[in-house]
């Protein structure tokens, strides 16, 4: 997966549609209006680096309000979100497994009382 932000100049007053318009995007992840230089920061994703280059000027670019963009590839990801996610794949099954056979050996421990 090749992530990248892309840092966007709006046209005064087309903040709300141009971030619309991105997000109808399926490599736009997310947006951000920010303040600065930049009217819009938008998370990117896509499979492969081709994707991109394809992707920025031919898709962003062309969105009416698109003043100007530059693109910041990113090399590695460091999330805590991210890590989270990864260290609780499984972790919801696991608890119900240990809660239905915790019940279940309740239940036969008190049955033969």
């Amino acid at each position: 997966m090749v992530n990248a932000i892309v840092l966007i100049k709006v046209t005064r007053g087309r903040v709300p549609e141009v971030a619309d318009a991105l997000l109808e995007l399926p490599e736009v992840a997310e947006v951000y209006s920010v303040t600065g230089e930049n009217d819009l920061v938008a998370v990117v994703r896509v499979k492969e680096y081709d994707q991109m280059a394809e992707l920025v000027p031919a898709k962003i670019d062309r969105i009416q309000g698109v003043e100007r963009t530059n693109t910041m590839m990113a090399f590695r990801i460091y999330s805590r979100h991210d890590l989270e996610y990864l260290f609780s794949l499984g972790a919801d099954e696991e608890l119900r497994y240990r809660r239905a056979h915790s019940l279940a050996e309740t239940r036969t421990t008190s049955s033969a009382d």
